[in-house]
């Protein structure tokens, strides 16, 4: 689904920020993304967003080269892609529920069906009394659970998340690993880029991992992978 090789990134004239990026993640993949702080982490994600494309290399998705793709060729493949950004990015005069719906709507799908499945996933992540809510009303982790409910509810074929958890308490952040492990099951791909050393090690998937612009994959912890055959 996704290969990147020899890919380089820099902006404008400065030294490369990611150097020599290789490797594939298939359909049904489930990786996190980490590293120290400017290891990169936040451009690469860029890059599976199409926010940003490479300065050298080839990164293909879905089957085509995305450096030599149309800008309505990327608006394609940007549709089978959901993101959960760190700044959240709603919409502010729109409520929970309308935030939420918006992906369906874009996509054609007909009222009743829009307001099942986004009352559904509301109260899948805790938000069943706050479907009205706008974000200038609700608290940091309420709207991260908006975007995460956003990102998921048109079941993306490509999942990408900023540290979805951040700003949630252990119980709903684990609750909302495992809405992430649901939709992997159904064949979405994931990548969590995230720093939370306790929730990589609880769930068992490799990691992508990113120091001073060059990346490394590893497998799963001994740890974790212990946990799970237990």
């Amino acid at each position: 689904m996704i290969t990147f090789e020899h890919v380089g990134l820099r902006y404008n004239i400065g030294p490369e920020v990611l150097t020599d990026i290789t490797f594939t993640l298939g359909q049904g993949a489930f990786h996190f993304l980490s590293g120290p702080s400017g290891s990169g982490k936040t451009s690469l994600m860029k890059m599976l967003y199409l926010e940003q494309l490479a300065t050298r290399g080839s990164v293909r998705m879905f089957g085509q080269d995305v450096n030599a793709a149309s800008r309505a060729q990327r608006m394609m493949i940007r549709q089978r892609i959901g993101v959960v950004f760190q700044d959240f990015r709603l919409l502010p005069h729109l409520s929970a529920f309308d935030n939420v719906a918006l992906p369906l709507r874009i996509m054609g799908r007909k009222p009743n069906e829009i307001r099942n499945s986004v009352r559904e996933i509301l109260e899948w992540v805790g938000l069943a009394d706050h479907m009205q809510a706008t974000p200038e009303i609700m608290s940091g982790g309420q709207q991260q659970r908006v975007a995460i409910a956003r990102a998921v509810i048109g079941k993306p074929r490509l999942l990408l998340a900023d540290e979805p958890t951040g700003n949630l308490d252990d119980q709903i952040g684990y609750r909302i690993m495992s809405l992430f492990e649901q939709l992997n099951r159904m064949g979405t791909t994931i990548v969590i880029a995230t720093h939370n050393q306790q929730m990589m090690d609880h769930f068992n998937h490799p990691r992508l991992m990113l120091a001073k612009g060059h990346l490394t994959v590893e497998p799963p912890t001994q740890k974790a992978q212990i946990k799970a055959a237990h």
